[in-house]
Parts: structure tokens; C-alpha cells; sequence
């Protein structure tokens, strides 16, 4: 008997971590594209020299993180610094091409606006945009 009381909280600790493994799928899955289209990546490049990436990691945070996050549609994003080229490479799925298109363009200037005023204070610039757009396109995953 005392070996299977023994044996009892391996099997619960087991028992926890597949319970723990699966809470971790299933709120990293991302859900089923929407109806009216498939998946969409929208890809940017963005000139971020390597001395400067805290602020642009700042200013990302501070901006387009939690606007992004209460958009419908939105999946996530991977944010990626190239050192080669001193650029920052975003990738932001989308549920569908409608969902990201259909966010107003002055909501996304006021945006845009506020990412570069914390930008240009994290940097210690007077004016202008520290992270200028080098690329903008869309991809569809196979």
C-alpha cells in the first residue's frame, strides 16, 4: 500500500503538468481565421540604428502594443531587430485582410503620432519620426 501512496503524487504531479502543458496551447493558439478571408501578415521594416533599440522597444510598448491588442482581428505580432541592416522587422497577423483594413486611418495617424512623440523622447530627438518606415507589405501564410 505504501508504494502506491507512493507513487500517487508522481502521477499528480504528471496529471498537473499535462493540465499546465495544455492551458499553454490552448491560450498560445491563435483562433481560426475569419470567415470572410484567410490569415494575413502585415510586414514592416523600420530603421532602428542599434544604439537606439530600447527606445524603439519603448515606444512600441507605449503605442501600437495596446492599440494593436484591442483591435478586432488582431492575432499578435513578432517584433524583430535586424543588425545587419540596423532595422526592426514587424510581423502582425491579422484574422483577415477586412478586419485590418477597416481600422480608421486618423485612429492610426493619432497612433503613429504618439509612438513618435515617445520615440523622440526616448532618443532625445527634437523632430521627426527616430524610426522612419524603410518597407510596408502583406503576407499570406502557406
Amino acid at each position: 500500500m505504501s508504494a502506491a501512496l507512493a507513487q500517487l503524487p508522481r502521477q499528480l504531479l504528471s496529471l498537473v503538468a499535462v493540465l499546465v502543458l495544455l492551458a499553454v496551447v490552448a491560450t498560445t493558439t491563435p483562433p481560426a481565421a475569419a470567415a470572410d478571408g484567410a490569415v494575413v501578415v502585415e510586414q514592416l521594416r523600420l530603421r532602428v540604428p542599434a544604439e537606439q533599440r530600447q527606445a524603439w522597444l519603448q515606444a512600441e510598448r507605449g503605442s501600437w502594443g495596446p492599440f494593436l491588442a484591442r483591435q478586432d482581428g488582431f492575432l499578435g505580432r513578432e517584433l524583430f531587430w535586424d543588425p545587419a541592416r540596423q532595422e526592426a522587422v514587424l510581423l502582425i497577423r491579422w484574422a483577415s485582410r477586412a478586419q485590418w483594413q477597416a481600422i480608421p486611418t486618423a485612429q492610426l495617424q493619432e497612433v503613429q503620432e504618439h509612438f513618435e512623440r515617445i520615440a523622440r523622447q526616448a532618443t532625445g530627438t527634437s523632430e521627426g519620426n527616430p524610426f522612419p518606415l524603410v518597407y510596408e507589405g502583406e503576407l499570406e501564410p502557406q
